[in-house]
């Protein structure tokens, strides 16, 4: 039986006042639960594509608002999933020589409310990756490339695991920054946030010059580096100096919160 006969059998059942208001009611649940499905729809829709690319393509995705997931994998192509809160967002990549850009700042400017957009990314290993937000946490994996940047303008967690790039930089205003990864010679290696912990996982036998800050709570914690050529000065609120022959850059800054270094 479809709506509108269940609407004439009850209709036919009864003229009385007294059933009137429970026909009322009963078609006001009806109609609310018929509407709910398409509620949920337009509440949130799903954004999915993939371009070729080579082995060292660079990724660059600028967001508003969300959480961002890189991953590295075998394919030779950039797979792009994202799911759009509501209002959703417009989101147009762009595949520029050698380039994906997904830049959501200038597809949606003018606009007024555009829901978060949280984005799953698969690129190939070699890849590089810059990526950034307003508000939200970033996650990089496998990634192995000349480069990986991650940066939150205000607030949330940057997770950057098994990085091989020679170039990596992250930064935060609030929030925790875990990098795991080798220390190439040569290379350049910077984390910054205002509050939250940076943790640092790398092998022990890196060699790098290091000035580590942390001027409110002072607490940098050196784990295995203690003791190999490194040493506090400022009254412990700042660490300078180099283990091995000093190859690699590494500056971390933390200006109300930890630093601490783990063995990989």
């Amino acid at each position: 039986m479809n709506l509108f006969e269940m609407i004439w059998g009850l209709k036919n059942f009864s003229d009385s006042p007294a059933l009137k208001k429970t026909t009322i009611l009963l078609l006001s649940v009806v109609f609310f639960f018929a509407a709910a499905p398409a509620f949920e729809t337009a509440a949130q829709k799903k954004f999915s594509r993939s371009y070729p690319a080579t082995k060292n393509v660079r990724l660059e995705l600028s967001n508003r608002s969300g959480t961002v997931t890189v991953e590295g994998w075998e394919r030779q192509e950039v797979s792009i999933r994202a799911d759009m809160e509501h209002p959703a967002a417009n989101i147009a990549p762009q595949s520029l020589s050698g380039k994906i850009l997904i830049n959501l700042v200038k597809d949606n400017q003018g606009r007024g409310e555009v829901g978060s957009v949280n984005f799953t990314i698969r690129v190939p290993y070699s890849s590089s990756v810059d990526i950034q937000t307003a508000m939200g946490n970033l996650s990089v994996t496998n990634v192995q490339g000349m480069l990986v940047r991650a940066k939150i303008s205000t607030e949330g967690d940057i997770t950057l695991t098994n990085i091989g790039a020679a170039n990596v930089k992250a930064e935060n205003i609030i929030g925790d920054i875990f990098f795991d990864g080798v220390v190439h010679s040569g290379g350049i290696y910077s984390f910054s946030s205002m509050r939250g912990n940076i943790n640092l996982r790398i092998p022990s036998n890196s060699s790098f010059q290091l000035v580590a800050t942390a001027p409110s709570t002072r607490n940098i914690q050196l784990g295995t580096f203690s003791g190999s050529g490194l040493n506090f000065v400022s009254e412990g609120r700042r660490v300078i100096g180099k283990t091995g022959d000093g190859g690699a850059s590494l500056t971390v800054t933390n200006q109300r919160g930890n630093i601490a270094f783990i063995r990989r």
